[in-house]
């Protein structure tokens, strides 16, 4: 028995300790938002936030993430009111097939709860441990800075969409 608490609630789950925390996200709470992706935590697919660090949870045993606050991308907005960092991807349209966005967000989201004011170097390095094989990297990267604005309440400026641009 593992006793999570996901996303402000509290979880008791009859799983192997051991169980990768990806596992017990998807198979048994059926948040699907982190994806498996390579299971050798160098992709970044299942990338979570626990006690506000962004973590691979392919890697991270159930065990080691109990009593510790676990947010998956379904804690940043839903469908009908995105947060922040979702509007912000939305506005870039950073997505293309969207596998690697959920983990991008999430490693993003940490980045900018530890550093509201992260400088663009500083969003380039938090994101390097996720890929995208789509290659929208340029607007993953506007749009967490959009959200770094959005989420300072600042406009996001003159940042128009990556499709309007031209650039990838």
């Amino acid at each position: 028995m593992v006793k999570l608490n996901v996303n402000s609630a509290s979880h008791d789950i009859d799983v192997d300790p051991a169980t990768p925390l990806l596992y017990v996200l998807r198979n048994d709470l059926k948040l699907n938002g982190a994806k498996f992706g390579c299971g050798l935590g160098q992709c970044g697919a299942c990338t979570v936030m626990v006690d506000g660090e962004a973590v691979f949870s392919c890697l991270t045993p159930a065990m080691l993430a109990e009593g510790r606050a676990i947010k998956t991308v379904e804690s940043l907005g839903t469908i009908d009111d995105p947060g922040p960092m979702q509007k912000a991807f939305i506005e870039q349209q950073a997505a293309q097939c969207g596998y690697c966005i959920a983990g991008m967000m999430m490693r993003a989201q940490a980045l900018l709860e530890a550093k509201p004011d992260a400088a663009d170097a500083d969003i380039r390095q938090a994101l390097e441990p996720n890929l995208c094989r789509c290659g929208t990297h340029m607007r993953i990267l506007r749009a967490v800075a959009s959200a770094r604005d959005l989420m300072q309440g600042k406009s996001a400026g003159n940042m128009a969409p990556a499709a309007a641009t031209g650039r990838g």
